[in-house]
């Protein structure tokens, strides 16, 4: 299947992916009152999007600072080149990363934007120096700290009228 192609989806399954990205942890039968369905088609519908790689998994979303990660960092980076391999490299490396939580490849000024979360600034200038400067073909890093988060949602806007 092809994993950038679009999946046609109708009212009940929009509202089950709704619900879902609500609280995965409803039951069939909850999800299926929620929607109005019975239980068994609910349930179809849920392994049908599995399979068809609509719904890839299910989380627990977990508050940073109470673990500890208070400072969080957008870092814009640039490569020396864009060949095949040494982006490979660099965009394995930071899936090998934990303290990268989101890379994103873009157009503009940046090749890269990173989502950094660490403890704290010393934690940051640390993880600079001995990761970020170090992954392969890094020319530049411009980082900006994250003072406030604004809007960090998870949900997508799906059937809400977006497009």
């Amino acid at each position: 299947m092809d994993e950038n192609k679009s999946v046609s989806l109708d009212r009940y399954s929009l509202k089950i992916l709704r619900e879902l990205q609500r609280d995965a942890r409803q039951t069939v039968q909850q999800l299926a009152e929620a929607v109005g369905l019975s239980a068994t088609p609910c349930w179809k519908r849920i392994k049908d999007m599995e399979a068809a790689g609509v719904i890839t998994g299910y989380s627990a979303l977990v508050n940073r600072e109470r673990v500890g990660l208070g400072l969080a960092v957008v870092v814009e980076v640039n490569l020396s080149q864009h060949t095949e391999e040494l982006v490979q490299r660099f965009e394995q490396t930071v899936r090998d990363c934990p303290q990268i939580v989101r890379c994103l490849s873009t157009t503009g000024q940046a090749d890269y934007i990173l989502t950094v979360l660490v403890e704290s600034v010393p934690a940051y200038e640390r993880f600079l120096h001995g990761t970020l400067f170090r992954l392969p073909g890094v020319t530049h890093v411009r980082s900006s700290i994250v003072l406030k988060e604004v809007k960090a949602a998870v949900a997508l806007p799906m059937g809400d009228g977006g497009g």
